[in-house]
């Protein structure tokens, strides 16, 4: 049964998460729904990573088993087609070989927090951006996500329902940038690691705004790492400035896209 790769972008605002559920809306049902507009169904599909509710993508990656063989273009255009009016689009298809695993064949996942930081109310990027009204302290945030680079039990910044078999994770890197915009000046971390944690990013992310803000000393992130405890996390940042930004893989699958 031939298999299909799918790049996707998504808003996540109207949906309770990627994972299928039975009485909310999800990015895996919608696609799922789609899928069953061009071929008989069901379908089941399976993704790079779960992303919460209100969380987005740049760049999603899933793959699907179709009955018959599908042109990659003619198959994209057919999704995008039945997924309107969502705010879903598939930005890549192609055809894998059916031993690739949209999760499994995975080697890196990189993900964006955005922050916006200005004193008026957030418009045109609402539900997009975290919106933090002081000035954040760059350097010390970087110093800060130091001591959390490498190999380390993050118990301390996953939720309590994480379902991992281990808090232990490599972080292979976290860069923080700052962007003069039109609408005020925005703050980037790029997360990047094999696999997370459940809401690692989002507890990560919400520690460093901490430092930023100075409410907390740099070297007091390594003090939370090595309590390896829950309690010993910043506040979790929001949902909505995460984005699943791009997916690695060893046979990369839209290189002639």
């Amino acid at each position: 049964m031939p298999r299909y790769a799918l790049k996707i972008e998504y808003d996540g605002a109207p949906f309770a998460g990627w994972q299928r559920q039975v009485d909310h809306p999800s990015v895996q049902g919608a696609i799922e729904a789609a899928l069953g507009r061009i071929e008989p169904g069901p379908h089941t599909i399976a993704a790079a990573g779960r992303t919460d509710a209100g969380v987005h993508a740049l760049a999603q990656v899933a793959h699907c088993d179709l009955p018959r063989d599908w042109g990659t273009f003619r198959l994209s255009e057919a999704l995008n087609y039945h997924l309107k009016p969502l705010p879903v689009a598939i930005t890549g298809c192609a055809r894998v070989p059916e031993d690739w695993h949209a999760r499994f064949s995975a080697t890196e996942r990189q993900y964006l927090f955005r922050i916006l930081s200005r004193r008026a109310p957030v418009t045109l990027d609402q539900g997009r951006v975290w919106h933090v009204r002081p000035m954040l302290d760059i350097d010390a945030m970087r110093a800060g996500a130091a001591h959390l680079i490498g190999t380390h039990d993050f118990t301390t910044f996953r939720s309590t329902i994480c379902q991992a078999a281990s808090p232990i994770k490599t972080l292979d890197s976290i860069e923080i940038s700052e962007h003069s915009t039109p609408t005020g000046t925005e703050i980037h971390f790029q997360l990047r690691a094999r696999s997370f944690l459940h809401n690692q990013v989002r507890s990560i992310v919400g520690t460093l705004e901490r430092v930023g803000a100075g409410s907390w000393h740099p070297d007091q992130v390594r003090g939370a790492l090595d309590a390896r405890d829950r309690a010993a996390c910043g506040p979790v940042c929001p949902p909505y400035g995460l984005y699943l930004a791009h997916v690695v893989y060893e046979r990369e699958p839209f290189e002639t896209d």
